[in-house]
């Protein structure tokens, strides 16, 4: 796929930014053991760093995605992004774990204005019939932080600590700030030739659900993934930066690849194949979890599924709200949180009473829920 200068430096100025937002939120799961240690707590309660978090994006995404289908998406995005800073350092110079958890909640204040509208703002620019495969690119940037940023942070943290890996994202994001500020300086909000159909709040909010169960199959096995691998495998750090990387570079091909998929046979269809597919991932995840180097393999495989089906998803709901995309995209990322959020909790909760090996089949149980959501909806 060709793109002109144009649209290189949109969809390059989407990439990095979603990049590092990326960073931030998967470079958790492997630096909570150093956290928890550091504050002399337990992993499941280091856990709550990304439960308010994403808590704090669940709340206030929708607000933000509201404004700028009526003010533009510019604006709220610098202004993300400049507080996305702010609430980095302040997570770097946290002394106490209540400090830790406030800079969290901030940071997760500043997400919500950036994330949802640079997947709105991309899906303004795209045409109808390329949208799946600008989405895709743009995702990838997000995914890439899996096998990219959040190992790099890690051995940032061998060498630095865990504070560092903070202080770096911050600058960073000052610096896309100004990029992000120039890039998108004159957009139009949507393609004219589209059909503009707003859809009823309760199409809406149930086509969103299934973003909620996907995420919590996802994340309450990713966020304590680092923990499971070191505590019950005995995995080293450079065996846990290979796990990460392994997850990461499945997210980024299953992102890509969906893309060009979806473009040529529709976003229903991809995302109804992989969502469902994905419960079959996490059951083949929790057999052979202690299988030495099998595990890798399977990590890979269950990203590649699973942000497959997160991708053709995105661009459905950008297909089918176009006169919304800003509103429905972050209520999606909404409901992408609130699943983070339930996760982190349930993945706690499983881990402290059932202990770790139960929790992919259980993860299992609930991708199953959400791909009868994706299927049966119209």
């Amino acid at each position: 796929m060709r793109f002109n200068l144009k649209e290189t430096m949109y969809l390059l100025t989407g990439w990095i930014t979603l990049f590092i937002i990326g960073t931030d939120l998967f470079v958790i799961s492997p630096l909570l053991p150093f956290i928890a240690k550091e504050y002399e707590i337990t992993p499941s309660v280091a856990g709550w760093i990304v439960a308010v978090f994403s808590l704090m994006y669940a709340i206030s995404a929708p607000i933000f995605g509201w404004l700028s289908d009526r003010k533009g998406r510019r604006l709220f995005i610098v202004f993300g992004l400049l507080s996305f800073c702010l609430s980095n350092f302040l997570t770097a110079i946290s002394s106490s774990f209540v400090m830790l958890i406030i800079s969290r909640i901030f940071a997760g204040l500043s997400v919500a204005s950036i994330t949802p509208l640079v997947y709105a703002i991309i899906g303004d620019t795209a045409l109808p019939e390329r949208r799946g495969a600008w989405l895709s690119v743009v995702v990838s940037g997000h995914l890439m932080a899996l096998w990219a940023g959040a190992p790099i942070g890690t051995l940032i943290e061998q060498f630095l600590g865990w504070r560092s890996v903070f202080i770096y994202l911050a600058a960073i994001a000052f610096l896309i700030s100004i990029l992000n500020f120039r890039v998108w300086a004159s957009i139009n909000k949507v393609h004219s030739a589209e059909e503009l159909t707003k859809g009823s709040p309760t199409k809406i909010i149930f086509a969103v659900s299934a973003t909620t169960f996907w995420a919590i199959a996802m994340y309450a096995l990713y966020v304590f993934l680092g923990t499971g691998l070191v505590l019950y495998n005995h995995f080293s750090s450079g065996e846990l930066t290979t796990s990460i990387a392994a997850y990461g570079i499945g997210a980024v091909i299953g992102s890509l690849s969906s893309g060009r998929v979806t473009d040529k046979i529709g976003a229903r269809m991809v995302s109804i194949f992989s969502t469902s597919l994905l419960t079959g991932i996490l059951v083949l995840l929790g057999i052979f979890f202690s299988s030495g180097t099998l595990v890798y393999f399977l990590l890979f495989l269950w990203a590649l599924v699973g942000y497959t089906s997160f991708t053709s998803y995105q661009a459905r709901l950008a297909a089918e709200f176009p006169e919304t995309r800003g509103m429905v995209l972050a209520l999606n990322n909404t409901a992408l949180y609130i699943g983070i959020t339930l996760g982190s909790i349930l993945g706690s909760l499983v881990i402290a009473r059932l202990g770790f090996y139960i929790l992919p089949f259980i993860c299992g149980g609930i991708a199953l829920i959400g791909s009868l959501i994706c299927s049966i909806r119209k």
